[in-house]
Order: C-alpha cells, then structure tokens, then sequence
C-alpha cells in the first residue's frame, strides 16, 4: 500500500521549506541544469520478488510505478552474486576484480581490516561533486570500515546507515553487534530498520529541495536481507538476539512483508519527490546487489545468491526520468550493475576520471533514445566453488565444482540444456576467452571461500559440503 501524506503534513513541509510550489512538474532553475538522482537498491532482492517482473504472491505498487513511468530492463545483471563485490562494481563503474576489496565475497568479519575501498578511486559520488552535486548515502555501505574506509573518505557528504552486511531490524543500538551510524559516529535509534531509512530517506529528500542544489541520494536497504524479519516481529529478534545468520527462521509470509515494507518506504520517497515538484527532474533507479536468496523468486531462473547460475546474477532494474525515458518502455538490452556509473555521470553531462576507465558501458541512448539492443559480453568468477562464467550476446560459459556448460541463456533461461558437446567450438572460444580476461585481473583471495550455502544449511543443496576444517566459517560468506 502506499503511504499517505496528510493535508497538515504537506501544508508544513512545503512551509519548512521555504520554496513556493506552484505544481508538481515545476523545477528551481537551479535543479532545472542537472538531474537529482535518487538510485535505490535492495539487498539480496531476487528478480521476479517484486511484482512487475512476476511475484503474484503480494504487490508492490510502488516499485510498480517506477516502472510504468519508466523503463523496465529484462536482462539486467549483477556484477556479482555477493554484496560487497557488486558494490564495488556499482560504486566504481569497473570490475571489482581489480580491487583487493572485490575479491572479498563478501566484506566480513575474516577480511583483514586494512581491506576496503581506497579513499583515492574515483567513484559515483565524488565525481558528481567535483560538478556541483550534493551527496548523501542513505542504508549499506559494506565496502571496508573506519578508520580507513568510510563512505565520506569516498564521495559522499552524508552517511546514515550501517557499515557492514547485514543487521538485525530491531536491534541497532551503540549496544548491537552492527549498530548504526551517523556520519561516523554509532547513534540510537528506535524502530523497524526498513522504516528508519526511509524516514531519513525522506529528511535528506526535503533538506535538499531547500538547499536547491542536484543531489545523488543512494538509498541501500537492507532489507530483505535476512535476519528475517518483518515490521511486527520484534519477538523474533528478541529470540535470536544479535545471532543474524538466520537459518532457524523465516516464512514466505514474513519475507512477503519485507518486501513490502520496502515497497512502502520506497512510495514515500516518491511522494516526498512528487510534493517538493523535484519528480520531474530526479532520475529515480530501483534495483538489486544480487539475485535472491532461500525465500526469493528467481523464476524463470534456476539458482540463487552466491551461484553464477542465472537466479544469483539476474536482477530488476528500473529508471524512471521523466520526460526522457518514455513511460512503459521495456528493454531487452542486456545490462549489468556496472553500467550505472557512465550512464549517470552522462546523464549529468560529466564522465570517467581517463585514469580509471569504465568496464561497464553508458547506456543513457537506451534510455532516452530507444537504441536498438546491441550484444554485450560479461565475466565473472566466484572463488567459492570455483564458479567461472562468461556471457557473449546470448550464449553462456559456466563452470560449478568442476562442471562446466554452455547455455542459450535466452533460449534456455533454466540452464538445462548443455550445449557443450554439441558446439564444442564455441565452448573451447568461451572458455579460453575467460583465461584471457581472468589474467587481467588480480588473483583470487588466497583465504579459503566455503560454500554459504551447504546441504546441512539447505536441503536442495545436498550435494554441496565444505572440508571439515572450514565448517565453523561456512555461512560466514552470507553477511
């Protein structure tokens, strides 16, 4: 359901921010020159958990609504199917692989503390400062901890949020494991997670319409990360009490609700937009940092979070820009989390530090343009598992355990069918074209990478065990 400003509620918003609003569409001069950008991502969200890509389970209509006043990608990947490594790839428009802090899959408590997001990289938010933007990261961080590494030491203004990969959604005191932070400093707060960001969402929404200068607000929940828990079960985290690898509890119910208290905070950020008259200028992005996890909708996708299988890399991706992207649009251009970086900073007329060039690639033609879908060629690897895979045009090398595959991935998007044998050529081309890129990039982290995901954590994984020795550390990856 989406949430509700009151008559009273606008009547003191739009008085506390001291600028004359004369219609929903009507933009400051100074907004008018750059876009806002309000890029919002989710955590763990698989691709069809919201219900324009298929969820028929429950709704989200404010997601939805991005998407009918936007453009819907069909094949969207992650850079990765773990947190902290996509987030890398989306914060520096490149391969995670070729920082130390893209090997970690993920950022967890084994990392070694000097391991992070050197302050020095260029990223999203500090080239959008360099041309005028405010800058505000609103949710999860997760890429390396202070005093090193801060989401202000790389690009951003403001940080309200938690520093690590997951939290519990009720307790997050100075007290708590995770606790979260202002700025730099550990804060109090009560309430559902999921609820408190969106508030603070809101604030940095309406502090900026007063101040009238183009902002980048990145909006990183975490839900529906597990623990799972939904607005009304302040019981269960009171039963688990700080322990967050959740694999006790959990329904589809409670994640249902998850969503949808997502869905519901996501509207207010809308509506807040839509009252401050900033919705027509603000380039608003929903997305995901990987494909989903045990309670997710990966359909018509196989695998999950952690597995270079379809369900752990393919996710939702929407922008919505109005009066540059034609509302209902919906494209087949393949697409990946690294992308966000040149298409943005094209967008608000600005590129790439030369010294750091972009893997990913603009898509702002995509989107305002129509541009005809072009072939893209992607890579990846995952060192638990040993996972390789490689997508040229509509063909797919993959390698599990030791297995490997060729795939028509859109012929075939279940991953069933191998063609290996059948087009043994192009299996051989693929595979010696991922030794040739995977050369390029640093070396696998020499710490061990157990599987997150064993068969005594999950029955339909029962084939899948980790060494006696690394069992203690077996969902450590899951953070």
């Amino acid at each position: 359901m989406r949430t509700i400003i009151s008559r009273r509620r606008f009547v003191q918003t739009s008085a506390a921010g001291s600028l004359a609003l004369a219609g929903l569409g009507r933009e400051s001069q100074a907004q008018a020159a750059k876009p806002n950008i309000v890029f919002i991502m989710a955590d763990d969200l698989g691709y069809a958990d919201v219900s324009c890509y298929g969820q028929r389970d429950y709704t989200t209509p404010n997601i939805d609504r991005i998407a009918n006043e936007g453009l819907k990608f069909m094949q969207a990947y992650a850079n990765s199917a773990v947190c902290s490594a996509t987030r890398t790839g989306l914060i520096t428009g490149r391969y995670q692989y070729r920082l130390p802090v893209g090997l970690e899959e993920p950022v967890n408590d084994t990392t070694p503390k000097d391991v992070g997001l050197p302050p020095d990289h260029p990223t999203l938010p500090s080239l959008l400062k360099k041309i005028g933007y405010a800058t505000t990261l609103v949710g999860k961080w997760h890429l390396g901890s202070l005093p090193n590494f801060s989401p202000l030491k790389s690009g951003y203004d403001h940080f309200f949020g938690i520093w690590g990969g997951s939290s519990d959604y009720f307790i997050h005191g100075p007290e708590s494991p995770t606790p979260l932070y202002e700025e730099e400093v550990p804060v109090e707060r009560h309430g559902y997670m999921t609820n408190l960001l969106g508030d603070r969402a809101v604030q940095t929404v309406e502090g900026y319409t007063r101040s009238r200068q183009p902002f980048l607000m990145s909006l990183h929940f975490t839900a529906p990360h597990w623990p799972w828990e939904g607005p009304d079960d302040e019981t269960e985290a009171k039963r688990i009490n700080g322990r967050l690898r959740h694999h006790d509890g959990g329904t589809q119910k409670t994640y249902a609700a998850m969503v949808q208290a997502l869905d519901a905070n996501i509207g207010r950020v809308l509506q807040t937009l839509d009252v401050h008259g900033l919705s027509s200028n603000t380039i608003v992005i929903f997305t995901s940092d990987n494909g989903g996890e045990r309670f997710s909708k990966t359909w018509p996708f196989t695998g999950m979070k952690q597995e270079l299988l379809e369900g752990g890399l393919r996710i939702p991706a929407i922008v919505r820009w109005p009066g540059r992207v034609a509302a209902g649009s919906i494209s087949d251009q393949a697409m990946i989390t690294m992308d966000w970086v040149p298409t943005l900073l094209a967008a608000a007329g600005t590129s790439m530090d030369p010294a750091f060039p972009p893997d990913g690639e603009s898509l702002l033609a995509t989107l305002t343009d129509h541009a005809v879908p072009h072939p893209r060629k992607f890579y990846w690897r995952y060192k638990a598992g040993s996972q390789r895979a490689l997508r040229e045009g509509d063909l797919k090398y993959l390698r599990i355990n030791g297995n490997e595959f060729l795939f028509d991935v859109v012929r075939d998007p279940r991953e069933r069918a191998n063609l290996k044998e059948r087009n043994k050529d192009v299996f051989d081309r693929l595979k010696s074209d991922w030794e040739s890129w995977n050369a390029t990039m640093l070396e696998e982290r020499p710490r061990p990478a157990p599987h997150g995901f064993p068969g005594n954590l999950m029955a339909d994984h029962y084939g899948v065990t980790n060494p006696v020795a690394a069992a203690p550390a077996a969902s450590a990856p899951t953070r």
